[in-house]
This record gives structure tokens, sequence and C-alpha cells, in this order.
């Protein structure tokens, strides 16, 4: 698959880079947390990393003063698997290159997409990029070259934690599974298997 940059155009309609942050810092404590070998975990807020400077910067510089919670997610990784939206930007900030494997929330079509119509975008290490709210993502992959990934994700707070108790009345109902995250998932997943909907046709993007 060809594998283009954050600084390619073609970035362009899913985020931006964003500059002006001063995250050193920050990479102090998020190369302390664990990475797992062979799989992939996510915590939706870490405190050592909210209790940085660069915390409130995000908050009210970034999201123009909404609560956020910066987490992290780590491990290796080299599948699609899954594709999920927020109502909201996300902010990642890897301390490795990763992959993001990228598709457009427009051609999203009754809760099912082809996986053909998915980018994969090289996101340099120490490069924040913003993903708008119609850009469909998961969990990156791990960049040529690279042993594993460690990856700040910053989304308003709440986000990816439980998951609201809602009778599906919608197609978009039946694809969330967290709250604030609507997931489409590719039948081969282990998502798939715990009850995702089942919405990504075609090949499950191996890296």
């Amino acid at each position: 698959m060809r594998i283009l940059s954050v600084f390619d155009p073609e970035f362009v309609p899913y985020g931006k880079v964003v500059d002006g942050l001063d995250i050193a810092g920050l990479f102090d404590v998020l190369n302390a947390t664990g990475k797992p070998d062979g799989s992939v975990t996510y915590i939706p807020g870490h405190p050592p990393l909210e209790e940085l400077d660069i915390f409130a910067k995000l908050r009210d510089n970034a999201y123009g003063g909404m609560p956020i919670q910066i987490g992290y997610c780590n491990g290796n990784n080299s599948k699609l698997n899954c594709l999920e939206y927020h109502r909201d930007t996300e902010i990642n900030i890897p301390a490795n290159d990763i992959v993001l494997l990228l598709a457009w929330l427009q051609d999203l079509k009754d809760g099912k997409l082809d996986t053909g119509k998915v980018e994969a975008f090289l996101v340099p290490a120490g490069t924040p990029v913003q993903l708008y709210e119609t850009t469909l993502h998961y969990a990156p992959c791990t960049a040529p070259g690279q042993t594993g990934f460690r990856v700040a994700v910053v989304l308003p707070r709440g986000t990816n934690t439980e998951r609201p108790k809602i009778a599906a009345r919608s197609m978009e109902d039946k694809l969330l599974w967290a709250r604030n995250k609507w997931l489409i998932a590719h039948p081969d997943s282990s998502e798939a298997a715990a009850g995702a909907f089942v919405g990504l046709t075609g090949e499950n993007i191996t890296l």
C-alpha cells in the first residue's frame, strides 16, 4: 500500500500538522508508559500526562477551553481492523514514527465502507497531528523500521469511556461503541467478534 506523508497535500482533507506546541516534556512521561509487544493498549486519560503544562495549552488553544483528556495508545499493530469517528477533532502526538490509516466519513453509507477508500499516512516522531471530525481513523500502525509506538491522544473529556445506554433508533445508533465513539469493524477483527457493527468490506489492510 502506498504510504503518503502528513506533509503531503493529500492529507489536507483529513487534518493538519499542529504548530507551536512545546512537547519535549511530554515524551519523558509518555516513554515511561507500557508498550505491549504484540498488541495495542489504549488509556483515555493518563494523570501524569494531564499534569504537564501542555495540558492547559491544548485545552485552551486547541480546544477553545473545552474539557479535555490526554491518554495514550501504545503497542504494535499492522492491521486496519476498524474505523471510528468522534463528534470532534482528535490530536495525536507520536513518540515514534507511525502510520495512520484514514478515510472520509462522507464515504460511509448505511454503516458500510469499502477499505479500498482507505489511505495511509506516515506521521514522523514528534509531529502533532489533528484529525478532523470527518476523518475515520483507528489505532496507529507500526511504521517501517520501527519496533512499535507510543502516541499521546488528546480528546474531549469522557471520550472512549463507558458507552451510554441507548435504544438504537437509527443506523448511526448501531455504530455507537463507547462514549463519543462510533465504530465500524472488519469481519476479521476481534472487535467484530466482540459484537461491534461489521461495516468494513474488502481487504483488512495489513502494512
